[in-house]
């Protein structure tokens, strides 16, 4: 029932590397692409919190709903 790990290494992971990324462009003088970058990152973690929020509301349905 509880989330998984997994999910949590993934979102850290991609953290990581758009951290990276947007470091290294910053360096580089592409501040527009860094600020791009890190958007873009922020909206995939973002769909994937909302799909596990998503399951949860779904699970909760259904142990009040007893489906």
């Amino acid at each position: 029932m509880g989330i998984e790990v997994d999910v949590i290494f993934k979102i850290a992971g991609i953290g990581i590397v758009v951290a990276f990324l947007h470091t290294v462009l910053k360096q580089l003088g592409k501040e527009e692409y860094a600020h791009w970058v890190t958007l873009l990152g922020f909206i995939y973690i973002l769909f994937m919190v909302a799909s596990i929020v998503d399951d949860l509301f779904k699970r909760i349905k259904s142990v009040f709903l007893f489906q």
